[in-house]
């Protein structure tokens, strides 16, 4: 039996002896100090009526079954309460306890949903200047208001901005992005959290104690997680276990009713999963849903499971388990110790794929035993992590290497000498370098490279540059196949030598430039100085250009122009896409 005298029993509790009331309703809050999870809220409109500085518009925003409505009647019944006006109602008197079933004649609570067309506002708009018949305002409480049509939010603008003084609007939404702009300026907007777990849960004992009825603290915990942040979904829950007029429930009776895995049918399917044990986890899964389990449910449920893991992978207290039943939580911990962070990242990005395919197909089963496998043949990506970590640090450190042997490499050969000539070291010759079979020193990559080098000369430079244009590609390649002329001049440097400058140019960009040496390094192992320029073309030493290479060469003219050269800067464009249009009188 409930407890009348009980501040939790609402007002409704004195119809239980004649018409049944749903304990959703039986325990709806009925003052501020109930309103659970949202203290945020009730100290605002607290403050708000106790100061007199009331607005004549709020909006209350937020998921299904977090107290809008409910706040709505407890701020409807503060400002008309017989006793006057007072952030405590007194929840006694006659205008009270109709405004807490919904029933005042002052307080008109609307279904958006239902009412959303223009001519309903425009009716509303009309009873708004008729004032009210024993109240101090005329409160209009207007549930799901985002499904009004953008017609009826126009009609409802002016009488919103400047409403009688007698007259106030209460907005609740769980979608406010769908709500116009002009109507939001001209609200005050409250924005209802999700309710914890922890409050849930406290708040079902505490109905569960008064409705006569024991229930397990893990029930109780279950309850409350699927709510998801909704007391109203947990109450509603709560109500259907009651019905079976069970003295005790279980969590065996909660999980059979919500279709999910008990705890321990749960930790039989993770043991295979940490251990990669594909067959095992599948024949757990099948025992899972034989037992009642839904497939999509079992999902979440190891989403959650492995979300707690992984607040414990790195080093969160036990407070932050979402999920967890009290008899899981070493389990967890343990767990934790063995899969690393990058390990239990990739879990999870799985499961939530999953769980996001799974809504729009009809073969979860299949999805969910892919999940498994995928999971079971999960490398160990702490230690593939670590591997890169220190072959990235190999790699940064071979440049730096590389740089200081250049450096080296280009300054005057050092001279070795014997501890007996120390003090005439130009006495000494150059000693040559130690052989690569020598104990003392052992072969670098750089020494290799170096022995493999190929020392440019007339004979060869022609070879080495098709070598080097053969290893290219793009439009680099086509401007330095350009190069009519290739030689190497007294001081080592390779001259690339072109009848067109637009060609040159081109290699000549830095980045081209790169590229071009980084070709010649490959082809003979060393990347002299390039030097780019132009030569005029002697017609008598080529033959007749082919009509191809006349449309070449006109191309090149024609990017060659400043007005294009600085297009294709602007729009980074790709001279080799030009097309040469002749004028009329040429064709």
């Amino acid at each position: 039996m409930t407890d009348d005298s009980s501040p939790l029993a609402g007002n409704e509790t004195s119809q239980a002896n004649s018409d049944y009331v749903v304990v959703a309703r039986r325990y709806r809050p009925q003052t501020f100090e109930e309103l659970i999870g949202q203290q945020h809220v009730s100290q605002a409109l607290s403050r708000a009526i106790a100061s007199e500085r009331v607005g004549h518009a709020y909006l209350f925003t937020g998921a299904r079954g977090v107290g809008k409505t409910s706040a709505a009647r407890i701020l409807a019944k503060a400002l008309n309460c017989d006793q006057g006006t007072s952030p405590t109602p007194c929840n006694q008197c006659e205008i009270c306890e109709s405004v807490s079933v919904g029933g005042d004649i002052d307080v008109l609570e609307i279904d958006g949903a239902s009412n959303r067309g223009i001519d309903e506002i425009r009716q509303l708009r009309q009873n708004v200047a008729v004032r009210p018949s024993r109240s101090r305002y005329k409160i209009y409480i207007i549930d799901e208001v985002h499904m009004l049509t953008k017609e009826a939010f126009n009609a409802l603008l002016k009488t919103l901005e400047e409403p009688p003084e007698h007259v106030k609007f209460i907005f609740a939404t769980t979608e406010p992005n769908k709500i116009p702009v002009t109507i939001l300026s001209r609200c005050q907007r409250y924005d209802f959290a999700g309710i914890e777990t922890t409050a849930i849960q406290n708040r079902l004992a505490q109905i569960a104690e008064l409705e006569g009825v024991e229930v397990e603290a893990d029930a109780l915990q279950i309850l409350a997680m699927r709510a998801a942040g909704s007391m109203r979904d947990s109450q509603s829950l709560l109500e259907q276990l009651l019905s079976t007029g069970s003295k005790k429930i279980t969590s065996a009776e909660v999980t059979t009713m919500l279709g999910v895995a008990p705890a321990a049918r749960l930790s039989q399917l993770v043991l295979p999963l940490v251990e990669r044990n594909a067959a095992v986890a599948l024949v757990e899964l099948d025992a899972a849903i034989a037992e009642g389990a839904e497939v999509s449910q079992l999902v979440d449920q190891l989403l959650g499971y492995f979300r707690d893991v992984m607040t414990q992978s790195v080093g969160c207290d036990e407070t932050s388990m979402l999920y967890a039943l009290p008899g899981q939580r070493q389990e967890i911990n343990d767990i934790a110790t063995k899969l690393g962070v990058h390990t239990l990242l990739a879990i999870v990005q799985i499961l939530d794929q999953t769980a996001a395919r799974m809504r729009v197909s009809t073969h979860t089963r299949t999805l969910a035993e892919m999940a498994i496998v995928r999971v079971c043949h999960l490398d160990n990506l702490d230690e593939l992590a670590s591997l890169i970590g220190e072959m990235k640090n190999t790699t940064e450190a071979a440049p730096a290497a590389a740089v200081k042997k250049n450096v080296v490499a280009s300054a005057p050969p050092p001279k070795r000498v014997n501890q007996a000539t120390t003090s005439n070291p130009k006495a000494v010759p150059h000693e040559p370098a130690k052989s690569p079979s020598s104990p003392a020193e052992t072969p670098t990559i750089e020494s290799a490279v170096t022995a493999s080098s190929t020392t440019l000369s007339t004979d060869n430079v022609s070879a080495i540059w098709k070598q080097a244009l053969d290893s290219l590609s793009g439009m680099i390649a086509d401007h330095a196949a350009e190069a009519e002329q290739v030689s190497i001049d007294s001081t080592g440097r390779l001259v690339l030598s072109f009848s067109q400058s637009f060609h040159r140019d081109i290699c000549e960009r830095p980045s081209n430039r790169s590229r071009l040496e980084e070709a010649l390094r490959c082809a003979c192992g060393q990347a002299p100085p390039l030097v780019f320029n132009t030569h005029t073309r002697v017609d008598a030493a080529h033959p007749r250009a082919t009509p191809r290479q006349r449309r070449r060469q006109q191309q090149a003219e024609v990017a060659a122009q400043p007005f294009v050269r600085k297009a294709m800067e602007l729009f980074d464009g790709d001279p080799s896409r030009l097309r040469y249009v002749p004028p009329a009188d040429e064709s």
